[in-house]
């Protein structure tokens, strides 16, 4: 029998179990895998640390949408309701000034990756972004994620936003086609042979 999946904003209260999905769940994603390839000790920084920042900041300044059995998360994704371009661009700014000031690869690729996807950031103004998606390995085809993509695309499309997003993989990419998102522009290569995105673009 199917399970019935539950897609559902994350409360504050969650934030400890969201973050630790988010790590467990991040660690073989594509863009992720390269960042931190190599470096197993800043992998572990990033699932003990930067992960429950990541959470905190977007519970508190974003949305983040959960999809799993009842209560239990099997995949988290964050949202961006963007504005304006200040955002982006303060990103990119931060990641220029790391990509700069350090020689540790996975800070290197991180700042490569913030000022690639910056750039090429869509000026159609507001539209909702999503950050990220990643579900857990043993939960990777249960359909969590595409609950959770179909879910907010329709909240989108009813308040009259477009949206966007980079797919890291082929099969991602068509994953969100079939949700309604299109190709916009060609994909984004990143450098020392790093995955290829390829930003999509939802009308609304």
């Amino acid at each position: 029998m199917q399970t019935q999946l539950t897609v559902r904003r994350a409360e504050p209260a969650e934030a400890e179990t969201v973050a630790r999905v988010f790590a467990e769940a991040s660690a073989d994603e594509a863009v992720s895998a390269w960042v931190m390839d190599g470096h197993p000790d800043i992998a572990e920084r990033f699932r003990a640390e930067y992960a429950p920042e990541v959470v905190a900041r977007a519970l508190r300044e974003d949305e983040i949408w959960v999809a799993g059995a009842a209560d239990d998360i099997w995949s988290v994704s964050l949202w961006q309701t963007v504005p304006n371009l200040d955002r982006i661009r303060q990103e990119a700014e931060e990641a220029r000034h790391l990509f700069e000031s350090t020689a540790l690869p996975p800070f290197r690729r991180m700042a490569a990756v913030t000022a690639a996807i910056a750039e090429r950031h869509p000026t159609e103004f507001p539209h909702r972004y999503l950050h990220a998606i990643v579900t857990l390995p043993r939960h990777r085809g249960s359909g969590a994620g595409g609950a959770i993509v179909e879910a907010r695309v329709k909240a989108a499309a009813d308040d009259g936003l477009p949206a966007y997003l980079e797919a890291s993989t082929e099969r991602s990419a068509r994953l969100y086609a079939r949700h309604g998102f299109a190709h916009q522009g060609g994909p984004i290569v990143l450098p020392e042979n790093g995955p290829t995105l390829y930003p999509m673009w939802f009308a609304g």
